[in-house]
């Protein structure tokens, strides 16, 4: 059996290989981009092509961050949403409540 207070330490080292994979995917992203750009010039011999892969990285670092950003907001919304942190939520619904007699 696991002990409950391995798991939080478990727990800070995910999240934070997570956000260091975010930065790693970025970088290989743009590399891959290149790469495909670099194999475009030289089969087509125009230099232009390379262009063409470099947009091709950036967009997909970029798609990597919008995804990364969406997971995290999903998160977000799922722990705003938790009754255990619904407090002052609940109390401003009372005043509310309050106000109308």
């Amino acid at each position: 059996m696991q002990n409950k207070q391995e798991e939080p330490k478990l727990k800070k080292i995910v999240d934070a290989a997570d956000g260091l994979s975010l930065g790693i995917s970025i970088v290989v992203a743009v590399l891959i981009g290149v790469a495909i750009g670099i194999g475009l010039q030289k089969l087509t011999g125009s230099v232009w092509t390379l262009w063409i892969g470099v947009f091709i990285g950036v967009g997909a670092a970029i798609l990597n961050v919008y995804k990364a950003y969406a997971k995290q907001k999903k998160s977000l919304d799922e722990l705003a949403n938790d009754p255990r942190y619904n407090y002052k939520n609940r109390h401003q619904d009372d005043e509310d409540e309050d106000d109308k007699y």
